[in-house]
């Protein structure tokens, strides 16, 4: 019977969200939370910066010692710097975030500079990105002005889709995705909501931006063109092959983490998706889910095991995220939605089972959609 119970709590993540209107407030959520989980403090963001900076100096420092490894340890040490290093630089990423959301301090314009910093640093166009995500966490779960991972219905899904839904076309999407996904998405809107026109973070008169967050996007294209001529100059001092084992390689990780993080927050055969009959703000952030990464949630400053909460009180610093999501557990009840299957797992699952998206037949709500995989 032990081991009965065990499947059953396994498989239960995978069952459907509910997508009537919650028996709860935001307000409700909230005034369960400890206030002190509100509290930003700036201490202790910066400390979360400085400890992943000195751990990915560390890790470059280590690169210099590499050649005097005996063979074959020379090989095997830059896969694992590469890892490492990509797996730091993805919580560097996630801070930059925090910095977006006006979760790092009670300052907006530190948060801001040191986002426009770590993300740049990172090839981010800080504040494009940050006007674009905004709007995804205003229309999470809309299938009208979500802004990222979007999913189309069966009848807008291109024909060619039906040949790639097997196992060698999943294998090469996912490569595609997790390699080429983050920058196709910066530069060419893919995945993204549609706009009726051209859409790119780079571009200030792209239809994402207002008029008055224009100077932004330029403020944003400067500081990415800055990183890029130091990287430049760097090539020049130390070679093309030095900067992609130290620098690019393990920014291709994080793009990869980045793509992965997001795509499964959102992607779930549990998860409804909405038009605009039936979508509202509640709703649509609840229709997200909780991953386990392991090791790497704490690496990852649990971006991956409190996305839920985060959806919810997006202010809220990373560091109070866990404590916050166990003390509205118990009210969010079966709107709360985790999943432990190993994210690997999870990738190749969604790929397969999250082809896109199409009411239930015969129901009256014709406004809720849900994922399917037979064409």
């Amino acid at each position: 019977m032990g081991g009965g119970e065990k499947s059953e709590v396994h498989h239960k993540p995978l069952s459907r969200v509910p997508h009537t209107k919650p028996p709860f407030t935001v307000g409700q959520l909230k005034k369960a939370i400890p206030p002190h989980c509100f509290n930003r403090s700036l201490i202790s963001s910066f400390s979360y910066v400085v400890y992943d900076l000195a751990l990915s100096f560390l890790f470059y420092s280590a690169t210099t010692y590499f050649h005097l490894l005996p063979h074959p340890f020379s090989f095997i040490a830059w896969p694992i710097y590469w890892i490492l290093q990509g797996c730091i630089l993805t919580g560097v990423w996630v801070i930059a975030h925090e910095c977006g959301h006006h979760a790092f301090s009670k300052y907006q314009i530190v948060d801001d500079l040191v986002g426009l910093v770590l993300h740049s640093s990172l090839l981010v166009p800080y504040f494009s990105w940050k006007i674009s995500h905004r709007r995804h966490h205003s229309n999470t779960g809309s299938l009208e002005r979500d802004e990222v991972f979007v999913p189309k219905p069966k009848s807008k899904v291109g024909s060619f889709n039906k040949y790639l839904n097997n196992p060698l076309g999943r294998a090469v999407t996912l490569l595609i995705t997790l390699t080429l996904g983050w920058p196709l998405y910066l530069t060419f809107n893919v995945s993204g909501r549609p706009y009726d026109r051209f859409a790119n973070h780079f571009h200030p008169y792209a239809p994402i931006y207002s008029d008055r967050e224009r100077l932004l996007i330029f403020l944003s294209d400067a500081a990415v063109f800055a990183v890029t001529y130091l990287l430049y100059h760097l090539v020049t001092l130390k070679g093309l092959a030095w900067l992609l084992c130290v620098y690019g390689v393990p920014l291709l990780i994080v793009n990869g983490f980045l793509v992965t993080i997001t795509y499964l927050q959102h992607t779930h055969s549990a998860l409804p998706h909405y038009d605009s009959s039936e979508w509202d703000w509640l709703r649509g952030a609840l229709a997200t889910v909780d991953r386990d990464y392991g090791i790497l949630n704490k690496v990852f400053h649990h971006i991956t095991d409190t996305h839920v909460a985060h959806h919810l009180f997006s202010t809220m610093p990373h560091y109070h995220a866990m404590e916050a999501t166990n003390a509205v557990k118990h009210i969010l009840g079966e709107y709360y939605q985790f999943d432990d299957t190993p994210f690997y797992k999870a990738l190749w699952r969604e790929a397969k089972e999250c082809l896109y998206v199409e009411p239930d037949e015969g129901t009256a709500q014709k406004g809720v959609y849900w994922y399917r995989n037979k064409f």
